[in-house]
């Protein structure tokens, strides 16, 4: 396994409580894990957008690229999106349906969080997943932090963990809280969409991943919306 996190772990340890391990956002988890993924890949120059964007389905994504991945999580989902072209909706469903288990264990391997099976009552087996080492989930809020209070402008990775988490509907649950505001909000809601800034937009993989998370965004907004 690689040193560096993927943004799929930086997404679900930020989404997860550090006492329970419960996710904020759970209705959309599968949508913005496998939008985690999708986007990883953009930055990569492994997958591409094509065609005209459904507004129900966003952009088909294609596989573009050789040679292996630099990690099996992204190597497997490349492997699902060469299968054949699918659009947005129905593909964050095909990677991020499975990754709640995968991603765990991964964070759990890294000793970034640790699982607790007890019993309530004496009678019924639960799980918690609290954080071990909050180190790492300390510098991500950081520097999410600074992108919407401060307007920093963010590196691409981090535009990326932040317009996921603004899809979720969890930055509100961000601990410390976010010192909410109009601005902080519009200014979630314009990474959300996309505009990450020019620095941080400056080459078509960046622009790929950036529409990636904002299609994915459209998509978590229509599943909470729908149910």
């Amino acid at each position: 396994m690689r040193s560096e996190t993927l943004i799929v772990e930086d997404l679900l340890l930020l989404l997860l409580d550090d006492e329970t391990g419960t996710p904020a956002g759970a209705g959309t988890l599968p949508y913005t894990l496998g939008g985690a993924v999708l986007a990883e890949l953009a930055l990569l120059g492994r997958v591409e957008t094509q065609g005209k964007t459904s507004a129900l389905n966003g952009p088909e994504i294609v596989a573009v690229g050789e040679g292996p991945l630099p990690d099996p999580l992204l190597q497997a989902a490349y492997d699902q999106v060469a299968e054949k072209t699918r659009r947005v909706q129905p593909l964050l469903l095909t990677i991020g349906g499975g990754l709640w288990k995968t991603v765990t264990d991964r964070l759990i391997e890294r000793g970034l969080i640790r699982r607790e099976k007890k019993r309530v009552l004496g009678l019924f087996p639960t799980t918690r997943l609290p954080a071990a080492d909050t180190r790492r989930e300390e510098a991500l809020r950081q520097e999410i932090r600074a992108v919407l209070e401060e307007d920093k402008t963010p590196d691409a990775r981090t535009a990326a963990v932040t317009a996921l988490l603004s899809a979720s509907g969890a930055l509100p649950s961000l601990r410390p809280a976010l010192a909410w505001s109009g601005k902080v909000h519009q200014r979630a809601k314009e990474i959300e969409s996309g505009n990450w800034g020019a620095s941080a937009v400056n080459t078509a993989v960046t622009r790929t991943a950036a529409g990636i998370a904002a299609s994915t965004a459209a998509v978590a907004v229509t599943v909470v919306t729908a149910t």
